[in-house]
C-alpha cells in the first residue's frame, strides 16, 4: 500500500466532488491532555465520561467539521468528563480536495487495529503507533462516538455492534435513523469493537455513525445532531439540546458480510446503501464466477462499495428486527 493510503483500485476511482472546507485544527492539535489532537474537559461532577472522536480516516472531514465547531463555541460538560479527539491528524494533513481519496490513511487503515494482540505486538506502522498513543483514552472511556462518513452513495446509519447495550445506545441518540448491529470487518477490527465496548457484561458502550457521503453539508448536519443527541441524553450537555428519538427509527442486524474474493466483484447496477432488496435469491453483484443474492426478503444493503478491493468489505446485507 503505498503512503497516501491509496490502493490500486483506489486510482481507478472516479473523481468526487468535495463540497466542504476541511477545517482549520491548528488550534487543537497540541491536545490539553498529553495527547495530540485531544481536548479533555472534566466537570468536576459525577457523571460519565464520553469520549467522541472523528478523522480515524483523513480524508472523512465531515465528522472533523462537527467537533471543531462544537470546540469554537466552547462547549463544557454540565456533569461528567468529556473527550474530543481527531484521530489520524497524520492521514488528514495531507488532505487535497484534488484528490480527497488519497489520504484515507498513511500506512494502513486505522479502523481495522482495534485488537490487544495488534496493539501489542511486534510490528509498526503510522496507524499502529498513533492507536497505541490513543489506547488510554479510549479505556478511561464510559461512552464512545466515533463520527464517520462514507465514499459511495448511502443513507446515514450508526452501527452499533453486536451487544444489546450498543442498540440501547444507538436508540437513545436516535439520529441517525436506522442503526445496524454487526460484527465489523473480516480485515480487523474497529474501534467500537475493542476490549469492554464489544462485551455486554462490561458498562463502556461504543456506536460508530455514518454520517452520510464524505464531502457534503447534510453529512456534517447529521453528524453534529448524533454528537448533540449524545450529549443530551448523557446529561452533559443542556436540556434545550435535540435528543428525541425520530417516531422512523429502525433497526436491523446483518446475516451475512461479503467479501471481494476477485478484483472483478461488481454489482449488478450501481446500489445505494439503504437500497431494500423485497425478494429472497434477488441477484445483486458477481464476484468472477460467484453470484451474489440476497439471502432474505427484505434484505438491506449496508454500504455497498461500488469497487471493492479483492479482500475488502464489499456489502454488509441485513434484516429489519423489531426495535
Amino acid at each position: 500500500m503505498s503512503q497516501t493510503g491509496m490502493s490500486g483500485a483506489d486510482a481507478a476511482l472516479p473523481q468526487f466532488d468535495v463540497r466542504l472546507t476541511p477545517p482549520d485544527l491548528g488550534e487543537w492539535l497540541a491536545g490539553n491532555c498529553g495527547v495530540a489532537g485531544f481536548q479533555h474537559f472534566d466537570s468536576q461532577r459525577a457523571g460519565p465520561h464520553v469520549l467522541i472522536t472523528a478523522l480515524m480516516h483523513g480524508n472523512e472531514i465531515a465528522g472533523a467539521i462537527a467537533l471543531d465547531s462544537l470546540l469554537r463555541a466552547g462547549v463544557r460538560p454540565l456533569r461528567g468528563k468529556l473527550t474530543l479527539g481527531f484521530l489520524n491528524i497524520a492521514a488528514f494533513a495531507r488532505f487535497d480536495p484534488a484528490r480527497p481519496t488519497a489520504s484515507r490513511f498513511v500506512d494502513e487503515d486505522m479502523n481495522r487495529l482495534w485488537d490487544r494482540a495488534i496493539l501489542e505486538g511486534p510490528r509498526d506502522s503510522a496507524e499502529l503507533a498513533r492507536a497505541r498513543e490513543i489506547r488510554p483514552l479510549v479505556e478511561g472511556a464510559d461512552i464512545l462516538l466515533d463520527l464517520h462518513s462514507m465514499l459511495w452513495p448511502s443513507e446515514p446509519l450508526i452501527l452499533c455492534g453486536r451487544t444489546e447495550k450498543g442498540r440501547r445506545l444507538a436508540r437513545a441518540i436516535g439520529t441517525p435513523a436506522i442503526a445496524v448491529a454487526d460484527r465489523g470487518h473480516n480485515s480487523g477490527p474497529r474501534l467500537i469493537d475493542y476490549g469492554g465496548f464489544a462485551d455486554d457484561g462490561d458498562p463502556r458502550i461504543a456506536c460508530l455513525v455514518e454520517a452520510g457521503p464524505h464531502w457534503e453539508a447534510q453529512t456534517v448536519a447529521t453528524a453534529r445532531a448524533a454528537v448533540a443527541a449524545l450529549l443530551h441524553q448523557t446529561e452533559l450537555a443542556s436540556s434545550d439540546t435535540p435528543g428525541a428519538a425520530p417516531a422512523a427509527w429502525r433497526y436491523a442486524q446483518v446475516t451475512e458480510v461479503v467479501t471481494a474474493h476477485t478484483s472483478g466483484f461488481a454489482f449488478v447496477r450501481p446500489f445505494r446503501g439503504g437500497d431494500v432488496i423485497p425478494e429472497i435469491h434477488t441477484l445483486i453483484a458477481h464476484d468472477g464466477a460467484r453470484e451474489i443474492r440476497t439471502p432474505h426478503d427484505d434484505c438491506l444493503l449496508v454500504m455497498p462499495s461500488l469497487r471493492p478491493s479483492r479482500g475488502h468489505t464489499a456489502v454488509r446485507l441485513a434484516r429489519f428486527c423489531p426495535d
